[in-house]
């Protein structure tokens, strides 16, 4: 990694470095996406599948695209006893946390007789994305789904890309059954998007689509969104560290790496006041790197997109952290509540030297779904209130809308809509 004193010039290169990683880069890509997008609006399965055989080699046809309860049952045989423990353990208290989300409706009256509030109404349909392919992720097989279903969506359909030999991973589907979803489809990529936001004869239409994936996913929700309701778009993984002298290097170096394995896309950076731990984080990384599994892509990933910014005063690295908005953010410092409320911008926060990042992927609770790319500026961690629709309810009498007709009129009018003036004025026309 790069230990880069922090000044105002060289952190806005490093800002710009990262931003690469958006979305807003890959104009090429954005092009084949939006031809599969069209190709599966007009052509639905026919196209679908002919995409699955082309990018994931596997022979999916109508019969065979829904996971049947066989499958399912297969997978249950396949999946060691004991992770289906720790699966059910993680439901419980991510389902425990999202049940605190939830949103009721509400009223309030006014005593000339006019009754406001709100109607809080679930999605009727949700579609679930979860990547496949060189890994397997059943941890966002069911941050996806439980909130979902805590908000009371009827139909969760989730889409996952198939094996070569047209199967799902066991433990997705194991998560998927255990989670709680409806129907579950062989389909990837721009594809599985485009089945979900117009649907096929296969796959039905959703109302809103959720999940990372790679950058044809992310391209791919972008272009469907107004469709469809999506709930961000999602970019490379990414963490930043908040420490002083405090820290522990050992740990801080582990959860660099944490993230930094996900793919070379993904961005590390450490803001520390100290520049002994600076020196110490790298010693501590090649350490490790000696003998971590994917050493080869954390590797490409520190180089292109891992930092270590030296700051002079601990406000400094705060106002860093805060341009940044980290995805995932741990702090790491003698007084780290303190620093906490001084954070603005970061799509999930880990206080404290035993609150490590993983904590929250697997099984504190929160939904490890978040924003990342310095979109936590304006989204937050996937929730319940994502899932929930709200509509105002307004009712008067005619003694209240009596005590505020004229305002109306005289509103509407000042803006030239003269059939608004006219419909409350003919309310208190004189027989």
């Amino acid at each position: 990694m790069k230990i880069v004193r922090l000044n105002k010039e060289n952190f806005g290169s490093i800002q710009q470095t990262l931003l690469k990683r958006s979305t807003n880069s890959y104009p090429a890509e954005e092009a084949q996406v939006a031809a599969i997008l069209q190709d599966v609006r007009e052509r639905g399965d026919e196209a679908l599948f002919s995409y699955t055989e082309r990018f994931d080699h596997a022979a999916v046809t109508k019969e065979t695209v829904l996971v049947t309860p066989e499958e399912v049952a297969e997978a249950y045989e396949a999946v060691d006893p004991k992770l289906l423990g720790i699966i059910r353990r993680a439901i419980v208290r991510i389902r425990a946390f999202h049940e605190h989300e939830k949103e009721e409706s509400w009223f309030m009256t006014e005593p000339e007789g006019m009754v406001l509030g709100q109607r809080v109404t679930p999605l009727a349909s949700a579609g679930v994305y979860v990547p496949g392919g060189k890994a397997v992720y059943p941890s966002s097989v069911i941050m996806n789904i439980i909130p979902a279903k805590v908000a009371g969506v009827r139909r969760i359909v989730m889409c996952t890309p198939p094996g070569r030999d047209g199967k799902v991973a066991p433990t997705t589907l194991v998560a998927a059954k255990e989670a709680g979803a409806d129907l579950v489809y062989k389909a990837g990529g721009a594809q599985a998007i485009a089945a979900m936001a117009f649907g096929t004869e296969s796959i039905p239409k959703v109302d809103k689509i959720t999940g990372p994936g790679n950058i044809y996913v992310a391209l791919a929700k972008k272009a469907v969104y107004g469709h469809v309701s999506i709930d961000s778009v999602a970019g490379p993984s990414e963490i930043t560290v908040l420490a002083d002298e405090t820290a522990n290097a050992h740990y801080v170096a582990a959860d660099l790496l944490s993230q930094a394995e996900h793919d070379e896309m993904a961005s590390a950076v450490l803001v520390t006041t100290s520049a002994k731990l600076a020196e110490d984080v790298v010693n501590e990384i090649e350490g490790y790197l000696k003998f971590l599994s994917r050493a080869e892509i954390i590797r490409r990933s520190l180089d292109r997109f891992g930092f270590i910014l030296v700051a002079d005063t601990m406000d400094e690295a705060v106002e860093a952290v805060n341009e940044i908005a980290p995805e995932h953010l741990e702090i790491e410092t003698a007084d780290p509540f303190l620093l906490m409320a001084k954070v603005k911008n970061a799509g999930a926060i880990f206080v404290g030297p035993y609150s490590s990042e993983p904590l929250g992927d697997y099984f504190a609770g929160p939904n490890h779904i978040l924003p990342t790319n310095g979109t936590a500026r304006f989204f937050s961690a996937l929730t319940v209130s994502d899932f929930l629709k709200k509509s105002s309810v307004i009712y008067s009498s005619r003694e209240a809308l009596d005590a505020l007709h004229e305002d109306i009129i005289a509103f509407a009018e000042a803006e030239q809509l003269t059939a608004h003036a006219n419909s409350v004025r003919v309310r208190f026309e004189k027989n």
